[in-house]
């Protein structure tokens, strides 16, 4: 199981969103490159960054931000957030992201996760954000009627190297991990999934490590991460000794 440490990038800044709202941003550092550091020193193996700016304006507004955080660490990173087209993909790739993730364009362009899967095998996981269990795009500013397991069915036989699933309605809240929905979405799908939103502390961790949950790839951690009510080395201790 992997535990993600998010960066969420806004106006070049890393902040904590809370239930989707731009307009609701807690900054949290000013220097997305010391806060990767950081995340690194404290023994994470896997970064995940999203260009929140990005979601809203269909393409990269963070780059720079982004590529001094490739700059300052050595582990892996996987990037969100107004990737919509292949070649806006492989110029991440190239870049050292290791693996893009792509939400909005799932929905509108289904064909475009396809190809990009097949160019770039292993290395392309789709974002799916759902609210009240229907999937969310366009930096969760519009609701479709597409659930989230429907959308995952679309991409069974496409190569997605994982799903990221968000629950909106408790991202920054610290209300808990929506680990039934994850599961029964891990359950309908053979695509790894990573749960997102939510994540208030320790006990989450545990809940994770449940054999009910032993499907998950791993979740992401975000505002209980910043402002202390999860230890980094506790919980990372206790996923080593699972």
């Amino acid at each position: 199981m992997i535990l993600f440490p998010a960066i969420d990038l806004k106006d070049g800044q890393c902040v904590r969103l809370k239930l989707g709202e731009m307009t609701q941003a807690t900054v949290f550092n000013d220097d997305p490159a010391a806060q990767a550091r950081a995340f690194e020193v404290q023994g994470f193996e896997y970064l995940h960054v999203v260009d929140l700016n990005g979601a809203f304006a269909g393409k990269p507004v963070n780059a720079p931000a982004v590529e001094a955080i490739l700059a300052a660490i050595k582990i892996p990173t996987q990037l969100g957030g107004g990737i919509r087209d292949l070649a806006t993909i492989e110029i991440w790739l190239r870049k050292g992201i290791r693996r893009v993730i792509l939400g909005t364009a799932a929905v509108r362009s289904p064909n475009l996760v396809r190809e990009a899967c097949r160019w770039f095998p292993g290395r392309v996981a789709v974002g799916i954000d759902a609210r009240g269990g229907k999937v969310a795009v366009e930096g969760w500013a519009e609701t479709s009627e597409l659930s989230a397991i429907e959308l995952a069915k679309r991409f069974e036989d496409a190569g997605v190297a994982a799903i990221v699933y968000t629950d909106i309605d408790r991202d920054g809240v610290l209300k808990g991990l929506n680990l039934p929905a994850t599961a029964d979405l891990a359950r309908a799908t053979s695509i790894p999934v990573i749960a997102s939103g939510g994540l208030a502390g320790i006990d989450d961790v545990k809940a994770l490590l449940r054999p009910e949950y032993s499907a998950l790839e791993g979740a992401i951690t975000g505002r209980a991460l910043y402002d202390g009510r999860l230890d980094a080395r506790a919980a990372l201790a206790l996923i080593k000794g699972a």
